[in-house]
C-alpha cells in the first residue's frame, strides 16, 4: 500500500498518524501543493490524505492550485472510488468539490474543544472503538455549511453541524485535527494565519493556555488517533 497527501502549509502534515503508517512499514508521499508541487499519476497509489492549511476554498485566485486540488479530489473519489481521508481543509476542499458549500463559521472553533458522534457516526466503521464524545484539537473560522448530497453526517459540536462526514463507502473527513502530536500548537502557531485567527479569537496570550489544553489532553488525542487510523485501514482492506 502507498498513500498520497496533499499539504497546503510545511507544518500539516499528517503528524501523528507518520508513526502508525511507519509501524505498518506503509510508505507515503507528499505533493506540497502550497510550493508549487505537481499532483502525479493516481496508478501508484492506495489512499489519499488531504491536510489542513490557512488558506479557503475559494481562495483561488491566491492559490489557483485550488481548482486543480478539487478536481483531483473529484476523480479520486466520485470516479475511481478510492479511499480518502480529509482532515480540517481537506474536509472542506472534498465537500466544496462534490457539490456541497463552505462558510465562515460565526463563532469560530479554536481550542481544545469537544464534539459528539451521531447515532450514524457511532455506527459507522471509522469511529468504532472511539468513545461518542471526544475531545480534540479544532483551529478553523471557516465550516461545511451544506454536506454534499447523499452524505452522512458522523459528528458534531455545538456550533458546527457537520464535524464529520462519509460519502459513500470510501471517503471520510473531520473539521477537527485528529493527527495531532505533541508539537502541533507550537509549530501551528509560529504560521502568521494562525497565530492572528487564535490571537482575534481567544487573546494575545491564548497560544500558552492552548498548548497546556493540548498537553492535557494528548494521551488521549493519541489514541483516538490510533483507533481512527486503524479503522480506517482495515475498512479500505
Amino acid at each position: 500500500m502507498r498513500v498520497l497527501v496533499f499539504q497546503h502549509e510545511d507544518c500539516e502534515h499528517p503528524g501523528s498518524l507518520r508513526q502508525f503508517l511507519a509501524e505498518d512499514g506503509i510508505e507515503w508521499d507528499a505533493v506540497r501543493l502550497n510550493r508549487g508541487e505537481t499532483i502525479p499519476s493516481f496508478d501508484n497509489y492506495d489512499a489519499l490524505w488531504v491536510m489542513g492549511g490557512p488558506m479557503d476554498v475559494w481562495d483561488i485566485e491566491e492559490c489557483p492550485w485550488l481548482v486543480g486540488e478539487k478536481a483531483a479530489i473529484r476523480e479520486w473519489v466520485s470516479v475511481l472510488g478510492k479511499p480518502y481521508l480529509g482532515l480540517c481543509l481537506g474536509h472542506q476542499l472534498l465537500a466544496d468539490a462534490l457539490g456541497g458549500t463552505c462558510g465562515p463559521q460565526k463563532v469560530p472553533e479554536i481550542g481544545v474543544l469537544e464534539i459528539e458522534l451521531t447515532a450514524e457516526g457511532r455506527r459507522d466503521p471509522l469511529f468504532q472503538g472511539t468513545a461518542d464524545k471526544q475531545k480534540c484539537l479544532q483551529w478553523h473560522s471557516v465550516r461545511v455549511a451544506q454536506a454534499p448530497e447523499g452524505a452522512i453526517i458522523l459528528a458534531k459540536s455545538e456550533v458546527c453541524s457537520v464535524q464529520a462526514m462519509r460519502i459513500g463507502s470510501n471517503a471520510w473527513s473531520m473539521q477537527y485535527h485528529v493527527e495531532i502530536e505533541p508539537d502541533t500548537v507550537d509549530n501551528w502557531g509560529a504560521v502568521p494565519a494562525y497565530a492572528e485567527a487564535l490571537s482575534s479569537t481567544l487573546g494575545n496570550e491564548a497560544l500558552l493556555d492552548l498548548k497546556s489544553d493540548s498537553d492535557a489532553n494528548m494521551a488521549q488525542c493519541l489514541s483516538c488517533a490510533r483507533q481512527i487510523y486503524r479503522n480506517f485501514m482495515s475498512t479500505i482492506g
